[in-house]
């Protein structure tokens, strides 16, 4: 081996120690050696969870400076181990090497925004009403209110981000940047990845002079580890990105536990994308092109991949297909990121395939572990009838919805469950339209984008990467993003207190 490849241990990093444990399981990688990793267990998740309750209080007085320093010194260890997560990730998951690249440097780039944003202290939304003490007929105490930390926080790894949204991810920095300990459940689609960043976690962690239980990493392990770990006491809250039906199934144990905890859930969407007349007449042929590259890009696994498609039936839907169809058509297969995403894909792009009213126009299929993409067509009426056709596709498969007219435009939106992201294509020729959608897709996500593709999310003060239910399980919240912090803080009124007892 060369020194930019790595050869895991697999071991779980347990409040600053490496730990082994009696099972263990095979990764599966898109290419290159398959290594052996010890799988997460009960026991295991009860000593990560005690320790991180025991540092809370230690890394919850940590001065924001100390904290700040700590996120940099993650960012830091994670750049020093560039080439060899950038090897490891990349034959893990089938992701290019630039793409790997690419999320590594927003990964220590959230790091570090939030380093910066926790000492500007706006995160502590710190309010002060002065005392009244001649106020009449009853005087005024001094009130403060402070934002603080809630406690030890879960996170799950996710399959599509093996560092954006996995490790040392969004929630993992939200969460330290708030003070609280984290116990992250590494996903089983990339548990060296996981590893090595652990790794770097751990030493920025001994040199900033952290608690040890201040972050730990269980490898994957069967169902009951999850489980274990939302229900687990001493965990405050969690932070997941996955699918609906797992999530779902742990935001109910969260909701069932007898101290009820929040289950901060992005559980994906459909994206719904809409084309207006005059922007479709003008420039069908770049959109449906424009379109074509945005739910193909990394094989359609990003939770922001617009699916579906709305647009005015005539001749200029006709070019927009026409394009979209061409680029898709020349696409190569692509590497998914695990043999379950395959499967799942296949399966839907078949029941989508079978369904009466959709029209095949293509669909290439796959073998084995490698998608191509799928295009289909239907009407408003069918798209409408037909449950299924609202729910996400994971993967490069597309929907094309004509529709009779503009009031039918409105109808559709007005029938979407909860997204992530929608999109509408204008010009100022469409005002009046654009406006009834917006007031119409304002209610239905997170993040409502102008003539553009939402696959990609900005890291930054402004962005929302949530939605109402089922896009994510809170609608209040975002886990992209410096608003992201809050999830993991709560207000505290101090009344009356003296200056050296304030935190």
């Amino acid at each position: 081996m060369t020194d930019a490849q790595f050869r895991p241990h697999g071991r779980h990093l347990i409040a600053g120690a490496w730990v082994d444990t009696p099972d263990h399981f095979s990764s599966s990688p898109a290419e290159g050696p398959a290594f052996e990793f010890s799988a997460g267990n009960a026991a295991l998740v009860d000593d990560a969870c005690r320790a991180a309750a025991a540092a809370f209080d230690a890394y919850a007085s940590t001065s924001i400076e100390s904290r700040a320093a700590f996120l940099n010194a993650i960012a830091d260890e994670i750049e020093s181990r560039a080439a060899a997560i950038t090897w490891i990730g990349s034959r893990e998951t089938g992701l290019p090497p630039g793409r790997l690249d690419g999320e590594r440097a927003r990964t220590t780039g959230q790091l570090r925004l939030f380093a910066r944003h926790i000492l500007g202290r706006t995160h502590l939304d710190e309010r002060i009403d002065a005392a009244q003490p001649e106020r009449s007929p009853l005087p005024r105490p001094e009130l403060r209110l402070i934002q603080r930390p809630i406690g030890p926080v879960a996170v799950f790894g996710a399959s599509n981000f093996p560092l954006a949204f996995s490790t040392a991810g969004g929630d993992t920095a939200a969460a330290l940047a708030a003070g609280c300990p984290v116990v992250v459940k590494g996903h089983s689609a990339h548990p060296g990845t996981s590893e090595i960043v652990a790794e770097a976690i751990l030493a920025a962690q001994k040199s900033a002079g952290m608690p040890d239980g201040v972050f730990s990493l269980i490898q994957a392990g069967s169902r009951v580890v999850g489980e274990a770990l939302v229900t687990h006491p001493a965990i405050k809250a969690v932070g997941f990105t996955g699918g609906l039906f797992g999530g779902r199934a742990l935001f109910d144990l969260c909701a069932a536990r007898p101290e009820p905890i929040p289950f901060f859930g992005e559980l994906g969407s459909v994206n719904p994308m809409f084309v207006l007349p005059s922007a479709l007449d003008g420039r069908a042929e770049g959109l449906g092109a424009g379109w074509a590259g945005s739910l193909s890009m990394g094989a359609g696994q990003f939770c922001t991949n617009p699916g579906i498609a709305f647009l005015i039936d005539g001749p200029a839907a006709d070019r927009f297909i026409a394009a979209a169809h061409a680029a898709l058509e020349a696409i190569a297969p692509q590497t998914m990121l695990t043999d379950g995403i395959a499967t799942a894909w296949s399966r839907g792009t078949a029941q989508m395939a079978a369904t009466p009213g959709v029209r095949t126009l293509l669909n290439s299929g796959a073998s084995g572990r490698n998608s191509a993409p799928a295009l289909f067509e239907t009407d408003a009426e069918t798209f409408l009838a037909t449950h299924h056709l609202h729910e996400e596709v994971f993967g490069p498969t597309a929907l094309v919805v004509r529709l009779p007219s503009e009031d039918a435009m409105l109808s559709v939106a007005r029938n979407f469950s909860g997204q992530l992201t929608a999109t509408v294509h204008i010009e100022e020729a469409d005002r009046d339209l654009a406006t009834s959608l917006a007031r119409i897709l304002e209610h239905k996500a997170g993040r409502l984008l102008v003539n553009g593709f939402p696959t990609g999310v900005e890291v930054c003060d402004a962005m929302v990467h949530g939605g109402p239910y089922p896009a994510s399980t809170n609608f209040g919240a975002t886990s992209v993003g410096t608003m992201s912090i809050r999830r993991f803080l709560r207000p505290v009124c101090y009344q009356n207190a003296p200056e050296w007892m304030l935190p």
